[in-house]
């Protein structure tokens, strides 16, 4: 389980750098403000849930058959797909229903959280 989620978190964590400066940069002049901000919420939020599943991966070399971890990991993964994938979409398309897509990626990252919650409480012990 550890490097199935460790190597797409460092991955999107590199991508999200790389399209951060890209908007920063390249979309500077293209994009209007409200979409470069768009785009800008597109990169935090994939950076902070690739950090997340970072985390989660680590936590599996202790806790390898943990599903709550597994849930987690899945569910942060598909956050980034859905949230910051609909909103880099809808930042360079302007298709107003792609909006609509991101609020499921937003439970997808509150579900992660919750899952990774739930096992703190459940799994670990002082």
């Amino acid at each position: 389980m550890t490097q199935r989620y460790l190597l797409p978190g460092a991955l999107c964590g590199l991508l999200s750098v790389a399209l951060g400066a890209f908007g920063a940069h390249a979309l500077k002049d293209q994009l209007s403000e409200r979409y470069l901000e768009v785009w800008a919420t597109a990169t935090d939020y994939q950076f902070y849930h690739s950090l997340a599943l970072v985390l989660v991966a680590v936590l599996a070399i202790h806790f390898k058959d943990s599903k709550k971890l597994r849930w987690s990991a899945r569910l942060f993964l598909a956050g980034i797909i859905l949230f910051s994938g609909s909103l880099y979409m809808l930042a360079v398309t302007g298709i107003g229903w792609l909006g609509a897509i991101t609020p499921i990626g937003g439970v997808s990252f509150m579900l992660g959280w919750l899952f990774l919650a739930i096992f703190a409480v459940t799994e670990l012990s002082d």
